[in-house]
């Protein structure tokens, strides 16, 4: 059957065949010209995924019909072009998709059709830590004892890429997954199998939007849904709403695109863009260079948002080039956008289209500021960080406070190190990284970073020795630039050497501290401070170490570890005092714009770009050294305390059990607002009196050899014990912050895994209670797969964060949702009764269901299941255990 959209477009080169697209822009309907850039995105793939045209002319009018049926609920499926996947949650997709294989050999299907369709590249950025920082030779060390550790994961990882087809390894070193991704693996537009159209991608990470920056429309997934987008399932959605962004004005010269970010996260936060796409427009967006935007959508995350979509404009094509991607492909890109009506001008208004909902920003109100101490949305002005920390200091224990007695505000510790005495105070800067993608795919704010450092150095300031300082670029590009401009020896002076190309800090993989540091910190109960130019500081996360955790750009990472503390007012006080008794104030070595900007487009050279990514796959002398076994079905090592076969498929048959009513199920935790998905499933160190710590004890490792729950994805029995480690876990049932519980049969306080286990022994179900924004924060996961190997059969919660509650249904766990109004203070609900949740046999999306408690009381809530292929997924035990029927029948 012929499709109406298909035209033909000559190729530019004449001895390559004829290409086609589809032109929905053929249309000739008003509706598509006011569809916003990323609904296009969604409407060309339905047209190009369907089976037969006619047969999904529903899914077409509806993406057609956007403006009335954005409110309607409606599923659309959704067939990204590529996947992406970093190691923490490729280990545990690799090791799925073993395990499938062996299911479906046990169901007498066959065994390889569990293969990504689906291109994934894998991206190991995640295992690296700070272990070594200040040595000329850190770099290497950290590389090798991350082999050390790694060896058997990173074996593991290399048969994956030899036993599946369509799944690309990039072996560690390479840089960080985003921005691998942004200069090197995103297309933009796909020319293959004899079509162009539109790249797009999902990724098992929660910052995959920042690739949106470029005008490839992609966001994170949980690493379940990934794995069966990998094995060729359309992602079911609902069609979001479009959230218009206006950006006017021009940035002030002190700005940086940090700072419009961390403005851009509060303000957004404050809409409320949960479970929405985000669509930048506007005059302002033409002042943005592509790793400006890079930058503001790398955080939509920590806003909320699913997306947040810049279109493709010739500062993208412009920047395609400038990375060295190939021209005339890059040329036959423009043409095709063009063609289809989306290559964009932010100037010219009579191209924005329809949002839902508009709201502005004036750049040029943006000023420079840091986001924390506990949240990524609390913005503060940089002005105003000295007062905001003394207030924090002195408030209620919660995301702004610490709780600490007035009289202890001035406490100070004295110590040694290294034969010096020091002091640290409250608010003394401990660690400061210049860390993520976020920041380091942007080469201003690296370059200001340099050109800050060279000013500092010349003016004869200095960074106190204890101060953990570092610098983990997202990519090899970023050292090349520094070292060619001249400023990476200024920044070595400062104690900011490459460490390594991975997230490391970001991600909480900060290493340890100095002995004496700790000491000091623990005996005056300090809220000590990390500095880092991440996107994420929630409690525990960063270092144990360190309550009071501040997201800046790294110019300003710099500038407090000079000072040395957070409780500094830049405006008023100096930096240091010079050798020569000379004041120097921030203001005195804070590089112009114009300055940057001329060493940015001196240095950073598509030359640059090529050398680095021509050999990303071959580079890494350790990495192609590594054997690993070539046969299809993986063999199992029952010694291995890093991969091991999960239990998730262990009896099951091709028939389907009716889901069953939850009966008189405990309540394992109760929580407040903004439970993280760190909280749930914590990846940093493996506390030594924990109960994955006596696990891996009792294999006869030694705390030296845990490593961290990040790198112990691939063993269930690691992660099990690890669900709801986090140190700053509060559980309303405990009158302190700590991975603890009440098993309430026997009245005992004990670790979370261990509570679950003996009501996992007596044959009781268990439920969780929290409040608003539940698994906010990263994609992992572990944060459902955890759970669920505790018993918990659902969780009861105000609001979820989009993501984990996708992943809670992808292991057939029930989200429930309390109605509009009621929570459980409105409810009356402690946490100690007993619940029975009535599940129905007939089940629809987003219906309520009844739920009893042993009180006598009763109450509805809402079944989070959104979609029917949600409820299909239910109703097979989850998702994986779908796709292992579907293939062996």
């Amino acid at each position: 059957m012929s499709n109406p959209f298909v035209q033909i477009v000559e190729p530019l080169d004449p001895k390559q065949p004829l290409k086609k697209f589809f032109n929905l822009s053929k249309l000739e309907d008003v509706r598509y010209a006011c569809l916003p850039f990323s609904i296009r995105i969604l409407l060309e793939a339905a047209v190009r995924n369907c089976d037969e045209f006619l047969v999904k002319k529903g899914d077409v009018e509806n993406i057609l019909n956007w403006k009335v049926m954005q409110h309607q609920n409606v599923e659309v499926p959704f067939k990204p072009a590529r996947v992406i996947l970093q190691d923490f949650t490729g280990v545990p997709a690799v090791v799925d998709f073993a395990a499938m294989r062996d299911a479906v050999k046990k169901l007498g299907g066959d065994p390889e059709k569990i293969n990504p369709i689906c291109p994934a590249d894998l991206v190991i950025d995640h295992s690296i830590q700070v272990d070594f920082n200040r040595q000329s030779d850190s770099l290497q060390k950290n590389q090798d004892l991350e082999f050390e550790r790694n060896k058997e994961r990173f074996e593991f990882l290399k048969w994956g890429s030899q036993a599946f087809k369509n799944l690309r390894i990039i072996p560690p070193g390479s840089g960080i997954i985003h921005q691998v991704n942004l200069e090197y693996l995103a297309r933009v537009v796909m020319d293959q199998d004899g079509y162009y159209y539109p790249d797009s991608v999902v990724g098992t990470d929660s910052h995959t939007t920042m690739i949106d920056g470029l005008g490839v429309l992609g966001w994170g997934v949980g690493g379940i849904e990934a794995e069966a987008v990998m094995l060729g399932q359309p992602i079911s959605m609902v069609l979001p709403e479009v959230v218009g962004y206006k950006l006017v004005g021009n940035p002030q010269p002190l700005v940086t695109s940090t700072d419009i970010v961390l403005t851009i996260t509060k303000h957004l936060r404050q809409v409320g863009v949960v479970g929405k796409f985000v669509e930048f427009f506007g005059p302002g967006v033409a002042q943005l260079s592509i790793a400006d935007r890079a930058t503001i959508a790398n955080m939509c995350p920590e806003y909320g948002a699913t997306a947040a979509y810049f279109p493709v404009d010739d500062i993208s094509i412009g920047y395609l080039i400038q990375t060295g991607r190939d021209k005339e492909k890059v040329m036959c890109t423009k043409r095709y956008l063009e063609a289809v009506g989306m290559l964009r001008d932010f100037k010219n208004s009579s191209q924005d289209p329809d949002f839902t909902q508009v709201v502005e920003l004036d750049l040029h109100t943006v000023v420079p500021c840091c986001s924390g101490p506990k949240r990524p949305q609390d913005k503060v002005a940089v002005s105003d960080m000295k007062k905001d920390f003394e207030t924090c200091l002195g408030a209620k224990q919660g995301f702004k406070g610490f709780q600490i007695a007035p009289d202890r505000h001035n406490s100070i510790v004295k110590f040694n190190f290294e034969g010096c005495d020091f002091e640290l105070a409250h608010g003394s800067v401990v660690i400061a990284a210049i860390t993520s993608c976020t920041n380091t795919s942007n080469p201003s704010v690296m370059l200001g970073a340099g050109l800050l450092a060279k000013k500092a150095v010349e003016a004869g300031l200095t960074v106190k020795p204890y101060i953990k300082t570092s610098l983990s670029p997202g990519s090899g590009v970023v050292t090349y630039y520094l070292r060619e401009s001249g400023v990476m020896r200024y920044l070595s002076q400062l104690g900011f050497d490459v460490v390594g190309y991975g997230c490391m800090t970001c991600i909480g993989n900060s290493g340890p501290l100095p002995e004496s540091v700790v000491e000091a910190i623990t005996q005056g109960d300090l809220v000590a401070v990390g500095v880092l130019s991440g996107n994420r500081n929630f409690e525990g996360r960063v270092h144990p170490n360190t309550r009071a955790n501040y997201l800046a750009s790294p110019p300003l990472v710099i500038a407090y570890a000079i000072a040395g503390t957070i409780r500094i007012d830049f405006a008023k006080e100096p930096l240091g005092i010079n050798s020569s008794g000379k004041k120097i104030f921030l203001k005195d070595i804070w590089p112009t714009r114009d300055e940057i900007q001329a060493v940015e487009r001196q240095f950073v050279i598509p030359g640059m770009f090529k050398e680095v990514y021509e050999k990303i796959e071959t580079v890494n002398k350790a990495w192609n050294a590594l054997d690993a076994p070539s046969d299809k079905l993986y063999t199992w090592n029952p010694k291995s305390t890093y991969i091991k076969s999960p239990p998730f498929f262990d009896g099951l048959t091709l028939g389907l059990q009716t889901p069953k009513t939850i009966e008189d199920a405990y309540v394992l935790l109760s929580f407040g607002d903004s439970v993280t998905t760190d909280h749930i499933s914590p990846a940093g160190n493996i506390a030594r009196n924990s109960p994955a710590a006596r696990y891996l004890t009792s294999r006869g490792l030694t705390p030296r050899e845990f490593n961290s729950y990040g790198s112990r994805r691939g063993n269930d029995a690691v992660m099990a014990r690890g669900t709801f480690a986090n140190i700053r876990l509060v559980n309303k049932f405990i009158d302190k912050q700590g991975p603890q519980t009440i098993h309430f049969p026997s009245g005992e306080i004990l670790d979370v895994f261990d509570a679950a286990e003996r009501y996992k022994q007596a044959g009781h179900p268990l439920i969780v209670l929290a409040g608003k924004e539940y698994g906010a924060g990263s994609s992992r996961d572990w944060a459902a797969k955890g759970p669920f190997l505790l018993g918990v059969k659902a969780v009861l919660a105000e609001s979820y964060e989009r993501i984990h509650r996708s992943n809670l249904v992808g292991m057939g766990v029930i989200p429930l949702q309390y109605l509009p109004g009621e929570d459980a203070g409105t409810l009356g609900l402690t946490g100690r009764e007993r619940y029975t949740i009535i599940i129905p046999e007939k089940l629809k999306p987003h219906m309520n269901v009844q739920i009893k408690l042993d009180t006598g009381r009763t109450f509805n809530a809402i079944m989070r299941f959104d979609t029917d292929v949600e409820l299909t997924y239910f109703h097979n035990g989850g998702i994986l255990n779908y796709m292992i029927r579907k293939m062996a029948s």
